[in-house]
Formats: C-alpha cells, structure tokens, sequence
C-alpha cells in the first residue's frame, strides 16, 4: 500500500519521461504555454491548500503551515478552487492541444469533478480513526523521521508554526465529532476501541518518553548551545501548555461519549446517504462506474479461481489435509517464523532485493536515482499499521521508504515477504512513484496526483512478476503471493459485503479467515480498515485486472514484436490516470506499433 494518500488526495506521484511523439511534455510544449500554465497554476495552488503535500514532495516554502480542513472557510476554498479549474479546464478545445495536453485536461477534469463531488458528502463528520486519518501523518511528521525537515532552527520554528494549525485542527475534530453524534455521523466502536490507546499514548507528560519530543533529543550537531536551549523550552512549553492538554481532551472524549455513541454496524450504508456515499467512493478508489454488486460477484470469482491455483502449492509440498487446515498450518508453521528481533526482519528484505537485482534489467530499462531503504514503522502505529511505501523527496534528498510493521519478530511470518517486497518496493511503488518524480518532462501537475486503482493495481501487478526476477523458487513464497493475491480479491467481496450487503464485522472476518492463510490479528486489523474507508480496498484488484488485461492484448495483438520493458515503459509513463485513460493509451500504443 502506498500510505500517506490517507487524508490528502493529491499526494503520490504520476508520471515520467515521455519517450514517443504522442506523449510529448507540456513543460516542453512551446506552443501553448497558456495550457501549460494553467497545469502549473492548478499545482501550485493546490499546494496552498494542502500544503502537507509540499512537504511531501521536499518543497519546503509552507513547511510552517497547517490547513484546518475540517473548518468551514477551507471547504468553501477547496469548492472554489476544484469548480474554478474546472471552469478553464472544460472551456479549452481539444482540436488546440497535442495528445499528451489532451490527457492532461482529461485527467485534470477528473481530479477537480471526483473532488468537487465529495464535497457533498460528510466525512468531516468523522475525522479521526485508526488508520487513515491525519493525525497519524502528524505523528510520523512529529517524530522527526519523517518528510518534516528538522535540519536548521528555522525548520524547527516551521514545526512550532504548522503545530499550532494543528492544534486548531484537534479541537476542530472534538467539535465535528460531537455534530456527528447528533446527525448520525460515527464511527463503529471497534474503530473506535482502536483509536483510544493511540491518543492515550499522546498524553504522557514525561517528555521524554513524548514522540513529539523526538526532534528536540535529536538536535543537528551544528546547533549552539544558545540554540538548543531555546528550541527546548518553546517545545516543551506547547507540549505541556497546549498539545497534550488537547490530546487528554480527545482521549477523554473518545473514550467515553464519542466510544458510547459508536456504531455496532459495521457498514457505512448505516449513516445518513451512507449509499450514495458508498459508490462515490466506488467511483474515486477504482477511477470506474463499476457498481457495488458488480464488484463482489467478480471478487467471488477471483476468490474461486486463486483458490484453484492454491491447491496445486498444497499439493506440491506433500500436505495431505483441506485448504482450510492448509491455511492454518502455514499461519503457525514455526519454520516460517525464523526471526528474533526486528532487525532480522529488515534484513530479510533486503536480502530479497539482493536476489532479484541480476534479473531486474530483462523487465525494466528504466530504473530509478532515488535512494531506497527498508525501515520498521514506528512504534507509535505499529499495532495497526499495513506494511506500506512512503515516497522519496522530489530533489531526492530523502530516500524512498518501505516500512514494515513487526509488533512481534517472533510471531512474524515470512511467507509473503518476497510479494510484498516487490509491491511495496521494487518494481512496485519505489520505481512507480521515483521514476514520476524524478521526470524533467512533465508539468508537476502530471506529477503530483494519485489514483488509486492505477497506483495499486500497478503494485499488484509487480508481484506476479517474481518467478521473472528469480523469487518464488520456494513453494511457500509462491503461496505467499497467492495469499496477497487473493488477499485483494476477498476484499472486492467484504468491503462491498460489508458496506451494501449488511455484513457483520464478524462475518467479514470469517470469510476472510476461511479463504486466506492471514493470521487473526492480521485479518481483523484488516477488515476494520476496510470499515474505516470504504472503497479504498476495491482498487487494487480492479486496477491489477485492467493492467494484466492490457499486458495480455499487447504480447497476443504483436507477437513476436512485444518487448515487456517497453510494455512497462508504456504503463508507467502515463503514471496514476484512470483506468479508461490507460486502456485507451495502451490501445493507441499496439496499434501504432503494429
């Protein structure tokens, strides 16, 4: 999973050198700078309004600011920025663009309508949850490991700066969730159960022991004396004063009035236009009209089919009992779980990526510059973290970065390390996203925007490449990427179970229990994400489809003529666009080519 995008919709990263004359570079286009202008207007003001993505992306002019998304006055902006853009976007004519201009107004038309449309709807009700909510970004940004800059004392000022914008944001999120309460906006209390202990951990006065004191017990050695000293007491002042009294305000809250108002259903179709809200969501995550029962019947035929290929691996390593038992012999097989400590963990991965490197260049000619690394999640979210990527600065000064959690070495299993290396790392999210940002080509705007069913499907895709770069020689490994493969086709069934088809968490649980080697905890940890953001669960298999669907129809339409690294070169050079957009770029590419 490619995990900032949580809260801020336009953050991963598009696209990379154009290499044929259909897709030249607007930032190369001499001929209509006006269109090109209005790309970089659309960036650089969207910057403004999330300003967290510039930190992302190592522009560090609004590292001191904060936006309130959850106030009136900012959702009134972002309506008027999406419905400006839109405005000179749909008045341009098409016969005056080139074909990569064209794509641009196309995509670009689709990030201001699926904004503008979920607008309509009341997330802001429910700000906060477990996973994918904006305090936990904060968190990683407080610790001083994170994209937040902490490197000279006017970094550290920006910190103090962009807190105090947050701290309007947590009161701003009390206050919505009290509204929610009132109108039917909440969370389930499972959620909320989850949330609870990771405030809790955010109101210990011991500063020490505080993640937000992290940058002032890791001071630049460069700092004066004079200068440390300052820093200390400004941050242990807004700590004590200000940030851990409305972390126990929130914790407080959360734990009693908001925990007993939470829901006991588990589907968002049990809040107000919770439906409609629903294939919104749909519509954003997959980039497709697809509907909810449309979905869930594919996803039982995808769960049917890998099942299949499964009982050929339970066949192959000599296990004599049912699928199901087969499942829970690999969850607690002891052979699996080789690992002491967290290090050990890391290492693996990276012994992985150290196995596939001579393979790399018969798949990919182009390769990234951007650092990369393999990291542990931070301590502070490890219980309920995914294993996900976290990309590179635009400059390249800070590496791309795969964390992984391992609440326990001992009890981590490392039958799916190698496909989840390649979706998480390499080829999937590192050179997905790396390769985009480190494009002179392409207006920002092409640079700067994710769709999720492209970004996902593409990491999807890679694991199926591991026999091509030489993993799955051992037959568990190969199961592994079966797990995760069908891991996403039994989502297509419970998220749209869970959210149009009344299923109970439980039931969700179940059925994943019954269809999957994933441990318990892993299972639950999974469904509730499901619960916390609808829809976002459905893109990686509808984009891994699409992908494989395209790679099929180029080897089958040129023959002998197909080259897979031109192929790749193909689909990542378009970067995070619709799907409708990638299909008929592909279908334009093998005609031309034929």
């Amino acid at each position: 999973m490619y995990k900032f995008i949580l809260y801020f919709t336009t953050l991963a990263t598009l696209l990379f050198a154009c290499n044929n004359d259909a897709t030249t570079a607007e930032s190369t286009n001499t001929n209509n700078s006006t269109f090109s202008q209005l790309l970089e207007n659309y960036y650089e003001d969207g910057l403004k309004l999330n300003p967290i993505n510039a930190t992302y992306a190592g522009d560090n002019r609004y590292n001191g600011i904060f936006q309130n998304t959850l106030s009136d006055e900012y959702k009134e902006t972002a309506k008027i920025y999406y419905a400006n853009y839109l405005k000179q976007i749909s008045a341009l004519n098409d016969s005056d663009l080139s074909a990569s201009e064209k794509m641009s107004k196309d995509v670009l038309k689709w990030d201001c309508e699926i904004n503008l449309e979920a607008l309509n709807f009341r997330k802001d009700l429910f700000p906060i949850d477990q996973m994918w909510s904006v305090n936990l970004v904060v968190g990683q940004f407080a610790s001083g490991s994170s994209a937040q800059p902490f490197k000279t004392v006017e970094d550290y000022d920006n910190w103090l700066g962009r807190l105090d914008g947050y701290l309007k944001w947590l009161a701003s999120a009390e206050s919505k969730m009290k509204e929610g309460i009132k109108d039917g906006y909440v969370l389930p209390k499972s959620l909320i159960q989850k949330v609870i202990p990771q405030l809790e951990a955010l109101t210990v006065e011991d500063l020490n022991r505080h993640l937000f004191y992290g940058p002032i017990k890791n001071f630049p050695d460069s700092f004066s004396d004079k200068e440390k000293n300052q820093l200390t007491a400004k941050y242990s002042k807004v700590l004590l004063d200000e940030l851990i009294p409305a972390y126990k305000s929130l914790h407080n809250f959360m734990s009693t009035e908001y925990l007993e108002a939470g829901r006991t259903s588990s589907g968002i179709s049990e809040i107000p236009n919770g439906n409609k809200y629903y294939q919104h969501q749909i519509k954003k995550y997959t980039t497709t009209n697809m509907t909810a029962d449309e979905i869930h019947q594919l996803g039982l035929r995808e769960v049917a089919r890998i099942l299949s290929e499964m009982e050929k691996v339970k066949t192959q390593v000599n296990y004599k009992g049912d699928l199901k038992s087969f499942f829970n012999h690999v969850r607690n097989n002891k052979e699996l779980m080789p690992f002491l400590t967290g290090q050990q963990v890391v290492d693996n991965f990276n012994k992985i990526h150290e196995t596939m490197k001579p393979q790399i260049e018969k798949l990919f000619d182009l390769k990234p510059k951007t650092p990369f690394e393999v990291r542990r999640t931070e301590a502070f979210r490890e219980k309920s973290a995914s294993a996900e990527y976290s990309q590179g600065s635009l400059d390249g000064t800070r590496p791309g970065i795969f964390y992984t959690p391992i609440p326990d070495a001992s009890k981590y299993n490392t039958y799916s390390d190698e496909a989840l290396f390649l979706h998480e790392a390499i080829p999937g999210h590192h050179y997905q996203i790396s390769l985009t940002q480190e494009s002179t080509q392409l207006s920002n705007f092409r640079k700067t925007l994710w769709n999720s069913a492209y970004g996902e499907g593409w990491a999807l895709y890679t694991e199926s490449l591991g026999k091509e770069l030489g993993l799955y020689t051992d037959p568990y490994q190969y199961f592994g990427m079966l797990s995760m493969e069908i891991h996403r086709a039994i989502r297509l069934v419970v998220d749209t179970g869970i959210h149009t088809k009344g299923w109970s968490r439980e039931k969700a649980i179940q059925y994943s229990l019954d269809n999957e080697a994933e441990p318990e905890a892993s299972v639950i940890s999974e469904i509730e994400r499901y619960m916390a953001n609808p829809g976002q669960a459905l893109s990686y298999k509808i984009g891994q489809i699409k992908i494989r669907e395209l790679r099929t129809k180029a080897e089958k339409d040129l023959g002998d003529k197909f080259d897979i690294r031109k192929f790749h070169n193909e689909i990542l050079e378009t970067g995070c666009i619709p799907l409708a957009l990638l299909e008929d770029k592909i279908h334009n590419w093998i005609s031309n080519f034929k």
